[in-house]
Formats: C-alpha cells, structure tokens, sequence
C-alpha cells in the first residue's frame, strides 16, 4: 500500500441514530482520505444484537449521504476487503481468537454470570475496583479445552500482562502509559460466538489495512486494550486519534442522547436526520462540527466541504472539551441560505410547503423566495414568512389592526383612505404605490409606519413580514383590495371598545 494514502474507517453501531459526534468523526475521516487520494471506510459494527435498532442503518446511510460523506467501500458499496458488517465475519474473529488462545494471549472462562456477580459484590464491599479474579486464567490449557470440547459454556478473555506497564501515543494527546496490573482481562468472544468490539474491530482494523483509527474520547479507557490485542498479534499500529467531547450548550457535562427532547423544544437536535427536516443545509452542518475541535487559523470560519479538504490536518485538531453552540449553527446557516441562488433557494423550500399542505406553485415561490430570503435562519422559516402569499384569506387579530396611537374608528378612516389609494392605482408595482401612499400618510397627519403598519396586518394577517409593498404586488390587486375591505370592517366593528 502506498503509505501516504489514508485507508479511514467509520463504524457505527446500528443501535441508535446518527448523532453530532459521530457525523464530525465520519467527517474526520472523509476529509483525510479525499486529502490523501485514501479510501473512506463505512463499516458496520453489529455483533450487539441485543441493542440492534430497526432503521438504524439506513438512517445512518441517509444522514452521510446528506453531509455529502459518500464512502468508497463498505456497506451497500462493496470492496475487495468485504464483508463490512461484522456479523458476517464471525469465523474471522473466531480464528483470530484461536490464535490469541494458542500463542498464550487469551484464555476459556467458563464462570458463570451468577459467579461473575459474587465476586463484582464481593469487590464492590471491599472498595476494590471491579474485574475479573483471574480463577480461568490459571486453568491448564489442556483441562480447559477438554471443558469446551465436553460442550460447556464459555467466553473468551484476553490474557493481560499482569506486571509492568504500557505505553503508546494519541495523536492529540501524546504519550500515555498505563499499568497492566489496572486492565482487567477483557471478554473478547462472548458464549454465543460473536466477539465484541476489542476483538473484532482490531482484527478488522488489520485486515482492511487501517491505516489511521480516528474516534470517540470514550474509547480512551479502553485504549489500552486494544494496543495489548494488536501488540499480541505482532501487527503495525495504526495512528490513534481519541477526538474531543461534546458538552452541553452550557459547557457543563457531556452531551447525551437523553437530551435531545428538551433540545427539540427550541428547535434543535443532536440527530442530523432532524437537523435536515428542521431546515438546516448541509453545507452549514459540516461546516459547523467541523469547527467544533478543528480549526484553520484564528480568523477563518467558513468552509465548503472542498475547503475542508485542502485545509484540513490532524495537526489542528484539539483535545479540549467542545461545548455545542446551536447559536453558531444558526448563524452558518442563515449565511449558507444567503448564498444560495433563488432557484437553488425555492427548490429547497419548496419541501416545506408541500409537507405542510400549501399549495405553493413554483413561478410564484420564485418570486417569493427573494423577499423571505434575506431574514432566513432555518429553511422551514418559509412556511411562517411566506404562507401569507398562497392564503385566500387572512385572519388578523383585530387589536393589531389598530394603529399604534390611533382608535379603532381612526385606524378604520385610514384604511378607508388607503384603500382608496390603492384602488386608483393602475398598476401594484411597489414604485407606483409608495410615494402615493406616504404623501396620503402626510396630508391624515400621521408616520408613514402607522399607515404601512395597518396594510400590513391587514394584508398579511401578521405584524411582520417580507416588505409590504413588494408582497402587494405578488399577492395580487383583488386579494389586497379584498383583504383592506375585511380589514375596515373588522375595524368598524371595534369602534367603542377599549384598546
């Protein structure tokens, strides 16, 4: 293989959904490899069965494909380094296993769980940190095998050296030395045949020429382990890199799952299939986590994903703690929808409207999508600035009719007159009512924004929206006409009242 190139992996666990942290560590990935003219990995880590979650994973095929993360072997892809779900490489792991057994790495444990749970308790009275005792471990290989071949249950532990230590080396974190005598001796191939994670993914790892294992902060205490595994085998290291934590928005305490109902309160998620159906782009999310460990320099913070992969290094990524700031998300985003073309603009819209049942035809969406676009945060902001355009009707609330400082019966005469106004108009471009309309605003005696302010409740149903005059002209004549002529009446009907 061609050194230089990074061969990079992405495996999740089809447990859950795509989160946060693990789109940044696929985009870790993603970026080294198209850096290097490597290959991206998509593997699949399945061997829990019993936490398999149904739509996991093609909700995690969905969410890369979105950040624009296509991978170049892998599930659904293929490869010459296949299968890529574990599951299908169960054989694999048990041969690797045997060899660990046969060369004095690992070892049968036949204690049972109830075994198992005494000594925990037993541990747990004594304020001793919890492991395994060792009673298998010291079993003679002979007597052990004959147990397995007699057809008693077993798992498969690793054999860790109980005296000196071991050191080895995170790209973000240096050196790090561990003493053997605190790594207990892992369960490598469970009773059922599956190997867990230390074991599978290591062999997988080697297998598929690994050349960089980029992941989770989690897996640091396990870290030890897995360089014993790859030690035992006599194979070459990749280069470790542990990625930081994600914290709360408030910076205290890691991020978890379990908050993702009160984030979705406020309009945020820690899920990218949300974060799509919320109105965020893609561009603004990869950009957004790409920053949140990661940075160019002290002064740059937009980049395209091409950007990302020229500027991109290992070297400039951070260690420390990364609080999520959904405020930074929004802010990429609004800017991302900025520079989008109209057509480009409406054509994402466009979903919006259909989902929630509004007839919104294209030819008046693109005329729509300039006045909406400048106030823009999130896509799905479209239905609550733009329905007012494919509405019938409207219904304001008839205390915002009335001007500010103004009665109802006063509000009503200024409606008259505007109304007025706007009948004798020829046309509805925005240059032919605006002048009339604030000169007609002078000769009542009253601002130009109590009078808009009144056309504007009255026309769009809301105290704000796109720029009134602009809207007129794509809302239409008979609508406005109409919806001035309600507008009076509801105002007529209030003269007495208290407001």
């Amino acid at each position: 293989m061609d050194q230089n190139k990074a061969r990079v992996r992405f495996a999740p666990s089809p447990t859950g959904r795509l989160h946060l942290g693990s789109a940044r560590t696929a985009l870790y990935d993603f970026l080294l490899a198209r850096q290097t003219g490597g290959q991206f990995i998509l593997r699949l880590e399945d061997t829990d069965q019993k936490r398999f979650c149904p739509g996991s994973e093609d909700e995690i095929k969905r969410g890369l494909r979105w950040l624009g993360l296509d991978w170049d072997e892998g599930i659904d892809v293929g490869g010459a380094y296949g299968p890529y779900r574990q599951s299908e490489r169960k054989e694999i792991y048990q041969e690797y296993a045997r060899w660990l057994i046969e060369h004095d790495h690992a070892y049968y444990c036949f204690c049972s769980p109830e075994r198992l749970d005494q000594v925990r308790k037993f541990q747990m009275a004594n304020k001793e940190p919890t492991h395994y005792d060792g009673t298998c471990r010291k079993l003679d290989p002979e007597t052990a095998q004959r147990r397995v071949l007699q057809g008693e249950k077993y798992v498969i532990r690793f054999k860790t050296p109980d005296e000196g230590s071991i050191s080895f080396s995170d790209r973000l974190r240096g050196q790090i030395t561990v003493e053997n005598k605190n790594i207990d001796d892992y369960i490598l191939v469970k009773s059922d045949g599956l190997a867990v994670y230390h074991l599978a993914a290591m062999v997988d790892d080697h297998c598929m020429n690994i050349t960089h294992i980029i992941r989770g902060s989690e897996w640091l205490s396990t870290f030890p382990l897995h360089v014993h595994i790859v030690r035992a085998f006599g194979w070459q290291e990749p280069e470790w890199v542990h990625l930081s934590i994600f914290l709360k928005p408030s910076g205290k305490g890691k991020m978890s799952k379990r908050e993702s109902a009160d984030l979705m309160k406020d309009g945020y998620s820690i899920f990218v299939g949300d974060l799509q159906d919320l109105g965020y782009l893609p561009e603004a999310v990869i950009n957004w986590i790409a920053l949140m460990g990661w940075s160019y320099d002290d002064k740059t913070e937009f980049f395209t994903l091409n950007d990302l992969v020229e500027k991109f290094s290992l070297d400039h990524l951070n260690p420390a703690p990364a609080a999520i700031n959904f405020s930074k998300m929004d802010y990429f985003n609004g800017q991302y929808i900025r520079k989008l073309s109209i057509p480009d603009l409406t054509a994402h819209v466009k979903p919006f409207f259909d989902k929630a049942g509004v007839a919104a035809d294209e030819q008046t969406l693109l005329q729509v999508v300039p006045l909406i676009q400048e106030r823009m945060v999130t896509l799905d902001e479209c239905l609550e600035r733009g329905e007012i355009f494919f509405q019938e009707t409207v219904s304001p609330n008839p205390i915002d009719l009335a001007a500010k400082g103004l009665s109802a019966s006063q509000s009503a005469d200024v409606a008259r007159k505007t109304l007025a106004i706007l009948e004798s108009f020829p046309d509805f471009s925005h240059e032919t009512a605006e002048t009339p309309l604030r000169v007609l605003a002078e000769e009542i005696g009253i601002s130009a924004g109590q009078l808009f302010g009144i056309m504007r409740v009255a026309i769009t149903g809301k105290t704000v929206s796109p720029p009134l005059l602009e809207s007129m002209e794509i809302i239409g004549r008979p609508k406005v006409i109409e919806r001035m002529r309600n507008a009076i009446r509801i105002l007529d009907g209030m003269q007495g009242t208290n407001l």
